[in-house]
């Protein structure tokens, strides 16, 4: 690596400039987030939601020199989050050449480089080290050895070197020593076996390892943080008490607490700035139906709340409704894709696989949950919009015999005449902020909408072939029944 332009390349011009401060890994995030809280600068931009939560603690936590651990359900932004704590850390740090631990050039602790100093003094070579290489992070799986973690003697380079085999200059290392000067992430630490854990702790605490039986002491510079699910932190106790206690901090994630945070982040992560023909325009009362769709489900019995709903649910909701709204603009040649709520039954692919079901759940089936769940969606945000409104004309144009069949595929200027021949359904779409000049696919999706909606608290019904027919009663519920089917979507 060649250093930076302008910065110390050798020990000696590093005593003599004033670039480099020395100082530990903890206290350097500690003062770099001081001076990010002075000036008011966005300490973890992109995390939307944790402001006044989770934000807070990891604040706390670096303030007080913490190891600290994330405990969450999945799609809780934990391993993201972690990764941002590189925007902490200085622009770059020297460490002698060639060292594979990354030692300070001022304070080595590896054999190497004491040797290397003592024959070279001030010439010896620096390099550099830029924030995101001070980064480490490993996926805590079973299989992992104390090798992978920790080290191992290299009987190969003991041969290449004449040293004995209980040299310290014979250690191959591992991931952990390699994270000295820097941030050392280790993923579902639960999945850790116990002795794995022992070997973390006593580093963490002691400074020190046994390496094939031999002590090597190293007082590495680290800062530890960890990621967990609070199952299998609690219920499973996987985690042994020795290291438990001397993590610093424990902090819980959570899913988006308001439905807006919720529609904040699919926006930000899902793929949908797409290179095509038309122009993706995607409604905001679908988003609002695909974010309930997830909220939905983490309310729902039948679904595992252990397992917990993943916001990656709804990311890949919404580019799965998006393409196949964009596949029916293609076909059908038309400039813009709207996405409308049969785009939503057809996006099941991104819900099921993404649910955990209960035995009650199991029994009714993937594909009948999420339908339901998508229902139970659309009847939430219809109520938001509609809430009061008249729509009696609508309903009574399906009592009086009407009948209508969508088709997912169907060009939008066709499906808006059909939709023109409902008394009263298209004036009703300008509560959806429709203007008057709309496309045929904004107009067809807002109206398809409110038939959903409609759908959804019972007013009309609809069977598998999408044929909108009136519903099992002929007249209207009265005001007491109205009221209560509002509640069950609320």
């Amino acid at each position: 690596m060649n250093p930076p332009s302008g910065l110390p390349q050798t020990l000696g011009a590093l005593k003599a400039s004033s670039k480099y401060a020395q100082r530990s890994v903890k206290d350097e995030l500690r003062e770099n987030l001081i001076r990010k809280l002075e000036k008011k600068k966005p300490l973890f931009p992109g995390i939307v939601g944790y402001e006044d939560t989770v934000a807070p603690q990891v604040v706390n936590a670096v303030l007080s020199k913490h190891n600290f651990i994330l405990l969450g359900l999945r799609g809780q932004a934990k391993t993201r989050l972690i990764r941002m704590l590189t925007t902490l850390l200085d622009e770059n740090v020297p460490y002698i050449a060639g060292c594979e631990i990354h030692d300070d050039p001022r304070a080595p602790i590896c054999k190497p480089c004491r040797d290397k100093i003592a024959k070279l003094g001030d010439d010896t070579p620096i390099d550099w080290l830029s924030r995101d290489e001070r980064y480490v992070e490993k996926l805590a799986t079973p299989d992992v050895t104390i090798a992978d973690m920790i080290g191992d003697i290299d009987p190969i380079k003991a041969a290449r070197t004449g040293e004995t085999i209980s040299s310290e200059l014979t250690v191959h290392y591992g991931l952990l020593p390699r994270a000295n000067r820097g941030i050392f992430a280790i993923n579902e630490l639960p999945d850790l076996a116990g002795k794995i854990q022992v070997g973390l702790f006593n580093i963490m605490q002691e400074g020190d390892v046994q390496i094939k039986g031999y002590p090597v002491r190293l007082p590495l510079d680290v800062m530890m943080v960890f990621t967990a699910n609070p199952e299998d932190y609690t219920a499973r106790g996987k985690i042994i008490t020795p290291l438990k206690d001397r993590i610093g901090s424990e902090i819980r994630t959570h899913y988006p607490v308001t439905l807006d945070h919720g529609i904040e982040i699919t926006a930000q992560e899902a793929w949908t700035d797409r290179k095509s023909s038309t122009e993706l325009r995607i409604p905001r009362y679908i988003r609002e139906v695909i974010e309930q769709v997830a909220f939905a489900a983490r309310d729902d019995k039948r679904v595992d709340k252990r397992s917990g709903v993943s916001q990656r649910l709804p990311i890949s909701v919404l580019e799965n409704v998006s393409s196949n709204a964009e596949r029916r603009a293609l076909v059908a040649g038309e400039k813009v894709a709207v996405p409308r709520v049969l785009d939503v039954y057809a996006a099941l692919p991104s819900i099921t696989g993404k649910l955990e079901l209960e035995y009650e759940g199991e029994l009714k089936g993937g594909d009948a949950i999420a339908r339901e769940l998508i229902r139970m969606a659309v009847g939430r945000v219809f109520t938001s919009y509609f809430d009061g409104e008249n729509l009696s004309s609508v309903v009574q144009w399906f009592e009086l015999g009407g009948s209508l069949k969508l088709d997912e595929t169907q060009p939008s200027a066709a499906m808006v005449k059909e939709l023109n021949g409902i008394q009263g359904l298209m004036e009703k779409t300008k509560l959806l902020g429709l203007g008057v000049s709309e496309p045929d696919a904004i107009r067809a999706a807002a109206a398809e909408f409110i038939l959903e909606g409609l759908y959804a608290h019972k007013r009309i019904s609809r069977n598998e072939e999408s044929v909108y027919v009136a519903g099992e009663r002929r007249r209207d519920p009265p005001d007491d029944a109205r009221a209560k089917a509002r509640r069950q979507f609320q």
